[in-house]
């Protein structure tokens, strides 16, 4: 393996100028006078945004009222996938959840505690958080934990979406896989300083354009150039539109 492995990635077509403009985008997300003080509010309405739109994804209810039933006097989720994205948002709203340090630190233990929390309603107590025996996941899990926090001088958009692509590509547990791996590009956000506060969301894009998202995650998982950098620049396009979807949840905060 060569020292900076997704150094290259930054040279595919269009992956380069994909990447600045969600670090843009982004960047300008955060400068909102709203999210200057209150990015707590922002950051929750994201997360929640993000969860459902995650949650669809992997075939939860599209329709809002199948999600959460209130007829007992006090809401309750009563979809199993909404909730296990739900839980993985939650967990990492507003960036300030100890999973941001330890994905620094240990990844792999990071993705099994957000497994643990997407799968809670889906998976047997003893699978959860633990990734199936297939010869390969294994390996291919810690070579993907090391090129994920190694220095390199791929940005951070390119980052998030190589986890994300690789973990869509492996799916290492067998259930809640999809939102795992998109709770995993929303980790990395946060702990590279992309998106510190979690206030992008980049799930609503890849929501609205479920074929086209499945698809370039197929060319992805084929490894060829052209794959790689369509899927880079879809994951990149997506964070930008996240970030405008950030901007209308600042936008629609009343000035105090």
């Amino acid at each position: 393996m060569t020292a900076d492995p997704l150094a290259a990635l930054m040279e595919l077509p269009g992956v380069g100028d994909a990447s600045d403009r969600a670090r843009e985008a982004l960047g300008q997300a955060h400068r909102h006078r709203a999210n200057l003080r209150g990015w707590p509010v922002t950051a929750a309405e994201a997360a929640l945004r993000g969860a459902r739109a995650s949650s669809v994804l992997d075939g939860g209810p599209t329709r809002l009222e199948d999600l959460v039933d209130a007829s007992a006097g006090y809401p309750v989720v009563n979809d199993p996938v909404f909730g296990g994205a739900l839980r993985v948002a939650q967990a990492l709203e507003g960036g300030a959840g100890p999973l941001v340090g330890v994905w620094q630190k240990a990844p792999l233990q990071a993705l099994a505690r957000l497994h643990m929390l997407a799968a809670a309603d889906l998976a047997a107590d003893g699978g959860l958080g633990r990734p199936r025996a297939d010869a390969g996941i294994g390996p291919r899990l810690e070579l993907l934990a090391d090129l994920v926090t190694r220095p390199t001088r791929a940005s951070a958009p390119v980052i998030a979406a190589v986890a994300h692509g690789e973990l869509l590509t492996l799916r290492p547990f067998g259930t809640a896989d999809g939102v795992v791996a998109r709770g995993v590009s929303r980790l990395v956000t946060i702990a590279t300083g992309l998106d510190p506060h979690g206030l992008g969301v980049p799930e609503v894009s890849w929501m609205r354009q479920p074929v086209g998202y499945r698809d370039a995650a197929d060319r992805f998982a084929e490894g060829t150039p052209a794959g790689r950098a369509a899927w880079l620049v879809l994951c990149c396009r997506a964070m930008e539109a996240g970030a405008q979807e950030a901007l209308a949840i600042a936008n629609s905060v009343p000035r105090s």
